[in-house]
């Protein structure tokens, strides 16, 4: 039963798994490595280490609320998804422009480099390659970019190191979560519009919201 595995934990081991609950409920997605911007090297996250090492239980709990709990090894990313339409969140539509091109930017850099390298970009790199690719006519306002970016920091999907989001030279780490929040048939549905039609922010896309619970 799930509550005689609870009671084996320790009091301080209990407190973090409500802890890491809401966390996953918060974020969604949780990475095996934290970036250490000072040192430019990664860390062992221990929240990570710990909902692994107990993975079964997170799993039988969430369960009965109707997640799912899963994880990925090879790219040390654990996330939750849901059936339930309702529960998740839903990306505006420049939010969501901004997600494809930054995993377009991830997909580029990961071909050039090993995959064990970090990817970083500045917000600069970003709206150039927006607009460049035909998805926005011209930069986003400032108020957009900083919104959006913080929504996808929010989901572990981009890492900022310093400065203002808006700001052209400010540098961010993009992170594995966006090979699983924008699937492979995703992306490629996404290059198939952008050759065909472009993407312009007044025109109407096939996927003008984005849910990270999916």
């Amino acid at each position: 039963m799930f509550e005689e595995k609870l009671e084996r934990l320790s009091m301080n081991d209990q407190e973090m798994f409500k802890r890491m609950i809401n966390w996953l409920l918060a974020h969604t997605y949780l990475l095996q490595g934290n970036y250490v911007f000072e040192d430019h090297m990664k860390r062992s996250n221990p929240d990570y280490l710990f909902v692994e090492r107990n993975f079964e239980l997170f799993q039988e709990y969430l369960e009965f609320a109707g997640f799912r709990l899963e994880r990925d090894g090879n790219y040390g990313v654990i996330w939750l998804s849901s059936g339930y339409e309702f529960n998740r969140v839903r990306f505006d539509k420049m939010t969501t422009l901004m997600l494809y091109v930054l995993r377009i930017i991830y997909e580029e850099e990961r071909e050039k480099l090993s995959l064990s390298s970090d990817i970083f970009i500045t917000t600069g790199d970003l709206v150039h390659k927006m607009i460049s690719l035909g998805v926005v006519k011209r930069k986003p306002s400032n108020v957009i970019l900083r919104d959006g970016l913080r929504i996808l920091s929010r989901f572990q999907i981009i890492e900022k190191v310093d400065g203002f989001w808006e700001a052209a030279d400010t540098k961010m780490l993009i992170l594995p979560t966006i090979l699983f929040i924008v699937t492979n048939e995703r992306i490629s549905n996404m290059y198939q519009l952008i050759d065909e039609e472009g993407l312009g922010e007044d025109e109407e896309t096939e996927e003008d919201a984005f849910n990270p619970l999916a």
